[in-house]
């Protein structure tokens, strides 16, 4: 995805360039058609026991219809009222159902629990909204302490949101039909509507059912019920069997849900590639430790890729867990999951673990995928790599020793695996934490490592991808040495990287390098392809390189379309139109996106480029205040009214404007060239030094050099004026 990026204005010689509807969402009735989905019960007939294991299953109950029998299940105890954002909250729950009573200056507001997610760990509820909106209610259960808990303190890492901030809980990014409903109800068609804001969504069944993962059963049940009618078996199965796909095909299917990932297709079907439908983040993102311990919620498939147990080809998700999520070795000895691959280490395993038999440190899984919490949601390390205490001590993150022994400190840990192991196993750890947390303090003495890490053909695709785009923030252009052997890797995810850095530089030879991406083998590099062709003028292509990235093109366009009501999609349709010199639709765009996220800056701050570019400034004059309301610390914003004020006469709040901009990102050469030639006659001495700030910042600029000397002169001429 193109990562928000803010449009410099071009403004004259101080620039440098650079409610009504309440629609319930609602379960479609279940009609056996031809070939088509059927829902889980025209599967029970033939699958009782799978059925019985299925809808008890996490899986099977992802989503449940609120009922008073569920409350008495889970034991849902009285709440006490919770005081959230200057209101208090309390659970009401009675043989007539259960609401969610607010309290606050506008006086009493009863919701009604509609549904339930989760449940493993915390139960969170939703409740019709205008407009068709399911909305996670503030108040939600933790399953472990039997205690109510406000549900938004546990949502504090989100992507636009100030990390350790809780949101409101009406936020966009806590409805149901925009964030939650891909991985907690099957079939589901949201059904958005962009005129009104509003969804006419239904789904076939709460929870994820036995379809989401077999593909449509009509077909199955069309085929067998004929064949039971004439006492045989039909040649074929009419559905997807995970029998019949390889491990990678197994835990890409799993990775659909389980991954922290962004959609670039909505048709993803169980035996196609993860890559092929969307990308996955990496340790660029700051839920991660340095090390690529989870920090955030990562959904387990990011640390699983690192894992040299699925690096094998050998072990997939179904080898540990049944297609309903349960572990199939919790009844006896969950070390028999390791057999196949470590017998000898599994036989002597106390050996191994330097733990007694029967005891709690004597399992693999203890060690080498210890639990960790977030959000008061557990889960397990998928990476299954040993522990490393070192890089807790030098970056906070987890470590399986001090999960048990909480007596203990990290220092302890790391003396008691290193008197066990005489190799130093966490080296290679430690090297690949270094690098990730130089990238992201921008300590770019590092760069030949990183590079030779990127070049190295054994590296870990997860840390290579993720270096890649940290490189995005280098100014460095030795970086671009990261680029061939990227392009050449085997991962689409490392490949998919390269391009978007590639990107950053569109020559000619780029052009080229660009237009054969665009025919990889991977649906995610075409279309990172062709976002980065989709800046250069059509009409400057030749006539090969149109014909061969048109199909990744309207991949790519495809790609901009299948969330009208997100934001972030939004604000790339909007950068695509503006880049196609579409002007008007780009504005509507980024307008868009500004209602879909109205406390983000970018779209507005986009759009008030559009509007310059047009000649309509009040219009973009008001975006750009707009954004600064809606994030007063975003300096692109002051950044761009600044150069507008000072095009449209007012210098003296343009000044203000370009030196709050200085104050909020020191680093930006030009609001400090753009401030010197605002005050250039009135105080050349300051201007004087704003420029060598510049110059600076951007060495390799040479107007900031030129205004240096021109600057310079005028104190000299000064001086021996006086």
């Amino acid at each position: 995805m193109r990562a928000n990026p803010f449009l410099l204005m071009g403004l004259g010689v101080v620039a440098i360039a650079a409610g009504a509807m309440f629609l319930r969402a609602h379960r479609v009735a279940g009609k056996i058609q031809p070939d088509g989905y059927v829902g889980s019960g025209a599967c029970r007939g033939c699958h009782e026991p799978f059925y019985q294991l299925w809808s008890t299953s996490r899986h099977g109950l992802a989503m449940q219809p609120y009922s008073v029998e569920l409350a008495r299940r889970a034991q849902f105890p009285d709440s006490p009222e919770i005081h959230i954002d200057g209101s208090t909250y309390k659970a009401e729950l009675t043989a007539r159902g259960g609401w969610i009573v607010e309290r606050g200056a506008a006086g009493e507001r009863r919701y009604p629990i509609e549904y339930t997610l989760g449940g493993k760990d915390i139960y969170y509820f939703l409740t019709a909204l205008a407009r068709g909106r399911l909305q996670v209610l503030p108040l939600a259960f933790d399953v472990g302490t039997k205690t109510w808990m406000d549900a938004t303190m546990s949502m504090t890492m989100h992507e636009s949101v100030a990390r350790g901030r809780p949101l409101p809980w009406r936020d966009r990014a806590l409805t149901f039909n925009t964030s939650c409903y891909g991985c907690h109800v099957s079939q589901i068609e949201t059904d958005y509507d962009p005129a009104d804001d509003s969804y006419r969504t239904t789904w076939r069944e709460p929870g994820i059912n036995c379809e989401t993962c077999h593909g449509p059963a009509g077909k199955h049940v069309r085929l067998y019920e004929a064949a039971r009618k004439k006492g045989g078996t039909p040649s074929e199965l009419g559905l997807i069997s995970f029998r019949q796909l390889t491990p990678a095909q197994r835990s890409d299917a799993c990775a659909a849900c389980h991954a922290r990932r962004e959609a670039i297709t909505t048709g993803f079907r169980t035996g196609e590639k993860f890559f092929d439908h969307f990308s996955l983040a990496g340790f660029e993102n700051p839920d991660f430790y340095p090390d690529g311990r989870d920090l955030g919620e990562n959904y387990t498939y990011t640390s699983w890729m690192m894992s040299a147990c699925a690096k094998s080809g050998k072990l997939d998700c179904i080898h540990c867990h049944t297609s309903s999520g349960r572990y199939r070795f919790a009844a006896g000895d969950p070390n028999a999951a390791c057999l196949p691959c470590h017998a000898e280490r599994v036989r002597n395993a106390a050996a191994h673990t330097h733990h007694q038999a029967n005891s709690p440190g004597n399992r693999c899984i203890s060690c080498h995928m210890p639990m960790t919490e977030y959000a008061r949601m557990r889960r397990s390390d998928h990476s299954m790599r040993p522990p490393t205490p070192a890089t807790t001590l030098l970056y906070g993150s987890p470590n399986a020793c001090n999960g048990c022994h909480t007596d203990q400190d990290a220092r302890w840990a790391d003396g008691q695996v290193r008197r066990w192991h005489a190799d130093d196993y966490q080296a290679p750890a430690l090297a690949r934490a270094a690098l990730i947390d130089a990238a992201r303090q921008r300590d770019w003495a590092k760069l030949p490592a990183i590079l030779a890490y990127i070049e190295d053909p054994n590296h870990d695709s997860v840390f290579a991808a993720s270096l890649v785009r940290l490189l995005g923030q280098c100014p460095d252009p030795r970086k671009l040495a990261a680029v061939g052997p990227a392009l050449r890797d085997s991962s689409p995810m490392v490949r998919g990287s390269a391009v978007d850095l590639l990107a950053e530089h569109l020559d000619a030879g780029s052009i080229r390098a660009l237009a054969a991406c665009a025919k990889d083998e991977s649906r995610l590099v075409r279309v990172r392809a062709a976002e980065a062709l989709s800046r250069v003028p059509f009409d400057a292509l030749d006539a090969s390189t149109k014909a061969a990235v048109q199909p990744a093109m309207q991949e790519y366009i495809a790609s901009l379309h299948i969330r009208q009501d997100d934001y972030a999609q939004r604000l790339n349709l909007g950068n695509f139109y503006q880049d196609r010199g579409k002007l008007k639709e780009a504005a509507a765009e980024y307008e868009r996106a500004a209602v879909l996220r109205p406390q983000f800056a970018p779209p507005l701050v986009n759009a008030a480029v559009v509007y310059s570019q047009l000649g309509e400034m009040r219009k973009a004059e008001a975006a750009l205040r707009q954004a600064i309301a809606a994030e007063p610390a975003q300096p692109a914003a002051h950044f761009n009214l600044g150069l507008l004020l000072a095009e449209t006469g007012g210098r003296a709040e343009a000044e203000a404007e370009l030196r709050k901009t200085l104050e909020l990102d020191g680093a930006n050469a030009a609001a400090a060239y753009n401030l010197a030639v605002l005050i250039g006659n009135g105080n050349p001495a300051e201007a004087l030094a704003l420029c060598r700030r510049a110059a600076g910042l951007d060495p390799e600029n040479p107007k900031y050099q030129d205004a240096v000397a021109y600057y310079r002169a005028r104190q000299i001429q000064a001086a021996r004026g006086r």
